[in-house]
């Protein structure tokens, strides 16, 4: 009578492996066949790579498991998960327009809301938030130059204290809005000096960022969520020059191109002729879209 041959340790791993790979071999989608099967296959062998054990397994559930519990439709974890491992930027990277000349998007961010104010060209956005008054201005073109009227603009930014409205009790808006650029395709709007604030880390993506040894502050920003017809919508942030933080974003998201001066004024004229009470700020930026429908 003879024994069987002990299988070998790699043999029984990799036999799960092909056996949960060939579990999607029916899927009707190809893509999402496609990406099942590599899912599985990366997913496995980052598990061997690094001898995953039982109990880290359990570790990752659970941390997961609170991700889920945190997350409401004011605070996105899995997104803030995503940002500070790079996936979100990679994501960016991978399906960015290669159009010469078009401005370089950035991380969605998980603070977006669908039900933004509509607000005036030329008005305030700010809602009665924190922080220096800064007028922000520029022109949404093609990248062939044609201005875009019309182009819906969603802007979005932290207040002076480094919060975003969804981040308070309650349900105020504040720092956020939309608007419409004129004819000519140029934006302007009142709203408050961006300033670096830390994302949020009082539940697992901060934990996992203090084991880490890493911050969790973003460099101050702008969020702007640009649409037009017949072009690829662009998500894109602009930074404020000589910010301590552009060299070390918790979510990777900076961009040389992407940093504007801040200009500061004690007084004085604003561009749209009005007088702001005190000190005040302005910026100007011009966003460019590249043609093409979305994905």
């Amino acid at each position: 009578m003879t024994s069987e041959r002990p299988v070998p340790a790699d043999e029984r791993e990799q036999a799960v492996t092909d056996e949960v790979v060939a579990s999607f071999d029916g899927t009707a989608d190809p893509r999402l066949r496609e990406v099942m099967q590599s899912l599985v296959r990366h997913l496995h062998s980052f598990a061997r790579d690094v001898r995953l054990s039982e109990r880290e397994w359990e570790a990752a559930i659970e941390f997961l498991t609170r991700a889920g519990h945190i997350t409401d439709d004011r605070r996105q974890e899995f997104v803030l998960l995503s940002d500070v491992l790079g996936l979100s930027m990679l994501a960016v990277a991978i399906n960015e327009p290669k159009t010469p000349g078009a401005t370089e998007a950035t991380v969605f961010g998980p603070f977006f809301v669908d039900d933004a104010p509509e607000v005036a060209l030329g008005g305030d956005l700010a809602g009665g938030a924190p922080g220096t008054p800064c007028y922000v201005s520029g022109q949404v073109r093609s990248a062939d130059g044609t201005p875009l009227g019309g182009t819906r603009l969603d802007v979005w930014g932290a207040d002076g204290d480094g919060f975003y409205d969804v981040q308070y009790d309650g349900n105020r808006t504040a720092g956020r809005g939309w608007l419409r650029t004129g004819p000519d395709g140029t934006y302007r709007f009142w709203t408050v000096l961006p300033t670096p604030y830390p994302i949020p880390h009082d539940g697992p993506v901060g934990e996992l960022l203090t084991a880490s040894g890493r911050g969790p502050m973003r460099p101050a920003h702008l969020h702007f969520k640009a649409t037009a017809p017949d072009h690829r919508t662009l998500i894109t942030h602009i930074f404020v020059a000589g910010d301590p933080y552009l060299d070390r974003d918790a979510v990777f998201g900076v961009k040389n191109s992407l940093v504007v001066e801040a200009d500061h004024h004690n007084s004085g004229r604003a561009p749209d002729g009005s007088l702001p009470e005190g000190a005040w700020a302005s910026m100007r930026f011009d966003l460019v879209l590249a043609p093409g429908e979305d994905d």
